[in-house]
């Protein structure tokens, strides 16, 4: 089985635009024809909603390909170095 890992740069991120993002499909068309024909697993079940909100900590599956959907690493967005800005 292939995996990918995403790292969402964001708190969420919708199915569909998942696929879309990793190269899955190549359309927001393609992906709402194979998650309605049930092609798509999110934790093992299969999920049918175009539009479920995927979280850090997830994993998507299509076929034999798996993604694993990491967490934003700063989520607030605020992240600076380990440098002293007082230097």
């Amino acid at each position: 089985m292939q995996t990918i890992d995403f790292e969402l740069d964001r708190e969420y991120v919708e199915l569909k635009q998942l696929l879309k993002l990793t190269d899955l499909v190549t359309s927001g068309g393609e992906a709402k024809v194979i998650i309605a024909d049930g092609q798509v697993s999110v934790d093992g079940v299969v999920e049918l909603r175009k539009a479920c909100k995927i979280r850090g900590g997830q994993q998507v599956t299509l076929g034999d390909v798996r993604i694993n959907v990491l967490a934003d690493p700063d989520p607030d967005g605020d992240y600076e170095d380990d440098e002293d800005e007082d230097e």
